[in-house]
């Protein structure tokens, strides 16, 4: 590229950064008292246009380098190896809530929660090849599933929880025939509307759901059906601590919802990887690679999205359930497009139909921004910066999948 053409796009580029960041950072109204002043702050503007305008410069340079750079590659493990160090992990993520502190245990278990839904979502974007932008929707309703069920029936978890993924798994169903001829951008904002319709209708639809409170006072899973609580709801009932002749604690219940939050996740992932290996995961494989081969071979695309947007849902139906009894309140604002968003980031930076890889991502998106409290602010900013360089240095995920070929030696 000529250096005219270099300069011209640094230039572009800063004043596109100029435009885009004044209102945001240049321009804060602060209010003092009954009168509201408007401060400037043009030398942060300034340098975040300098900035753009250098790694413009620099971009073909940096091109290079990112595209000579590689993540180590780790030696080739047996499968007998490979079925050790599995076990050793699982072991590891089970002792862990004993020695964690309560604050990690809970970080532990958000994380859990979108290793179920990276994994649900996989299902849909990885292996069958259709983007979804609403799957949040799916999560919320079984959420609400559970929360509606204990409101106005009295259900507990385990009650509500395989109706909670039956009830998503029935919207998955019935959100796969209106996108069964749509591909692409346009399948995208299609889910994302869904999306959108399934939090205003909980909004809106005040007199069951609540409306913009939600519905509180969900109770945690019990234990066998003892309540791990310091007193039964019932009288004359015995909580699990006395029945066991423990001292009660809190922390208990921490450790419970992180064994359980993990059992769901161990089932998620033996489930969806044993759903690959079957006729019904080679059929995703092939929609995902070609639609018109996969309709030649004799399969039926109807059939496949279907399958795959309703798989999906069911596990995103049982991570709603779960995160309903374990925050005990539900409400339209936890079930945003921004959820949506984190969990196909998810997918997209583990490497789409790599489940190992959706597993590293969910960690490193849930525990980097607990660690780095102080940037919470640029949180949005740094998590933008970061999925950029990962597709100028990594495109195919941390972790992509590999997949079996054949190389024509010339």
């Amino acid at each position: 590229m000529l250096m005219r053409d270099v300069l011209k796009n640094a230039f572009i580029a800063a004043a596109m950064t100029a435009i885009i960041i004044t209102p945001i950072f240049g321009l804060q109204l602060v209010r003092q008292g009954s009168q509201t002043h408007l401060n400037t702050q043009w030398g942060l503007v300034a340098a975040g246009c300098a900035i753009v305008f250098v790694l413009q410069l620099l971009k073909p340079s940096l091109a290079q380098i990112f595209s000579y750079a590689r993540l180590p590659r780790l030696p080739a493990m047996p499968r007998n190896g490979q079925k050790v160090l599995g076990l050793l992990l699982i072991a590891l993520a089970i002792a862990w809530p004993f020695f964690g502190t309560r604050s990690q245990v809970d970080i532990a278990t958000l994380v859990l929660i979108y290793v179920m839904l990276g994994l649900g979502l996989n299902i849909v974007v990885g292996f069958a090849g259709l983007l979804d932008l609403g799957f949040v929707g799916f999560y919320a309703v079984g959420a609400y599933t559970y929360a509606l069920l204990f409101h106005w029936a009295g259900w507990s978890f385990w009650q509500a929880l395989p109706l909670s993924g039956a009830a998503a798994a029935l919207f998955g169903y019935l959100l796969g025939f209106p996108v069964l001829r749509l591909r692409g951008d346009y399948l995208a904002i299609v889910t994302l509307g869904f999306g959108e319709i399934i939090r205003l209708l909980l909004i809106n639809l005040t007199e069951y759901t609540g409306g913009p409170d939600g519905i509180s006072g969900i109770p945690k899973p019990t234990v066998f059906g003892y309540e791990m609580t310091r007193r039964a709801s019932e009288e004359g009932a015995q909580t699990f601590h006395q029945m066991m002749g423990w001292t009660f604690s809190n922390q208990h219940m921490v450790i419970y919802l992180y064994l359980m939050a993990l059992m769901l996740a161990l089932i998620t992932l033996y489930v969806s990887n044993r759903l690959i290996r079957m006729p019904i995961g080679r059929a995703w494989e092939a929609l995902r690679e070609d639609e018109i081969a996969c309709r030649s071979l004799g399969l039926n695309p109807t059939n496949i999205k279907l399958s795959a947007f309703t798989l999906g849902a069911m596990f995103a139906g049982f991570g709603g359930a779960f995160f309903a009894a374990r925050q005990g309140l539900v409400n339209p604002e936890s079930f945003t497009f921004i959820e949506s968003a984190l969990i196909l980031a998810v997918v997209v930076l583990g490497g789409m139909g790599s489940q190992i890889g959706v597993i590293l991502a969910a960690i490193v998106l849930t525990v980097l921004p607990e660690v780095a409290r102080e940037f919470a602010e640029y949180r949005m900013l740094l998590f933008g910066l970061v999925m950029v360089l990962m597709m100028m240095w990594r495109p195919q995920g941390l972790l992509p999948t590999k997949r079996p070929h054949v190389e024509i030696q010339q």
